[in-house]
Order: C-alpha cells, then sequence, then structure tokens
C-alpha cells in the first residue's frame, strides 16, 4: 500500500537535503550498532550505504517501488557493501517480513505522515530486539520546506513521541539535527 505523498524527486535534488553521513552518526552513535538493522522505506539507499558503514550486521532495506530496491542494490554493489539486502516489500499493508526481535536498529525516515503511523511504529517494536533502538527523522512542520508532504499532514515531534509510546517504545530522546538536515527533526526510542 503506497502512502499519501510517497513520490520521490529526482535523487540529486533528494540529496541536497541531507548529510547523511553525519546524520547517521548523530542517530547511531560514536559506535558501530552491534546486529542488524532494519529500514522502513530506504528509496535511493540516501541512509541505507552509511548505516551499513556502521553496522556489524545486515541492513535489511525495504521499499514498496522496484526502482529504489534495484538503486540500493546497484550502490551496496558500487560500494562494496554485502551487508545491504533491499527488498521490494509493502511493510505497511504485510509487515517486514524479518523475525520478532531480530534486528539491533530500526530506521523510520519521512514516513510518519502516513495514515497508520502507531501500525507502522508498532511493526518496528516487534522487529527490534529487548533494548533496540528506534531513529526516527521527519520532516518539520513548523516551517516551510522545499520537499516534503503537505505541511497539514506531517506530525510534529510531539506527536511522533506520544505514537511512540502507543506503540511500546520508551526511553526516548531528541537528537540534533539541524547542522545536517535543517529541515527534519530527529528522535530515539527503545524497545
Amino acid at each position: 500500500m503506497k502512502g499519501r505523498e510517497s513520490g520521490m524527486p529526482a535523487e540529486t535534488y533528494w540529496g541536497t537535503f541531507f548529510a547523511a553521513d553525519e546524520a547517521i552518526a548523530r542517530l547511531f552513535g560514536p559506535t558501530a550498532i552491534r546486529g542488524d538493522c532494519i529500514e522502513f522505506g530506504c528509496g535511493y539507499g540516501t541512509f541505507t550505504v552509511p548505516a551499513a558503514r556502521r553496522t556489524t550486521g545486515l541492513v535489511t532495506a525495504l521499499d514498496i517501488e522496484p526502482a529504489m530496491v534495484e538503486c540500493v542494490r546497484q550502490k551496496a554493489a558500487t560500494f562494496k557493501l554485502s551487508n545491504i539486502r533491499a527488498e521490494v516489500r509493502d511493510f505497511v499493508g504485510h509487515g517486514t517480513g524479518v523475525q520478532d526481535r531480530s534486528q539491533a536498529h530500526a530506521m523510520i525516515f519521512n514516513l510518519l505522515h502516513l495514515e497508520q503511523p502507531v501500525t507502522l511504529l508498532r511493526e518496528a517494536y516487534r522487529t527490534l530486539q529487548d533494548g533496540g533502538v528506534l531513529s526516527v527523522i521527519h520532516w518539520r512542520s513548523d516551517i516551510p520546506t522545499p520537499r516534503g508532504p503537505a505541511l497539514d499532514i506531517r506530525p510534529t515531534p510531539e506527536q511522533c513521541l506520544a505514537w511512540m509510546a502507543e506503540a511500546g517504545f520508551h526511553a526516548f530522546e531528541a537528537v540534533d539535527l539541524h547542522r545536517c538536515c535543517p529541515f527534519h527533526f530527529g528522535l530515539l526510542a527503545r524497545r
């Protein structure tokens, strides 16, 4: 099921909104993630590649668009990253397909404007090991931005935190992404 406002601009334009390596460093912390990581909606692999470089396990990159998945596969081959598994998957309608409590980290970036954000967050929660980390990035709703979903469907950080709590997460933390992603906010939570 494609979500509302799910279209992607050209990759070169998309890349201008993020310093992805720095964003992943801020969200993952100073050491590599020990274990597997799942990415909901990998798009062009903007965050997939930096995540794969900072995890000891497999990064499962999911997207509903076959062209996006092929782009990520090509990047994995180009950068010789054997720890990326990119799959076409309707995770909104059918879940991720990964085992319960199998992931150390889950990434949900620019997706919580979808129609059922708590359902998506519950699926992330299901995939995470006890103590596993969820990272969230979303377009800010308090300023106009050159891209992103309509302002009236963008969640605030407070809404995201409430949805994360409803899904079972705790130990919330805001992450300052202003320098690397000026049009976005970042949040962390634990299972």
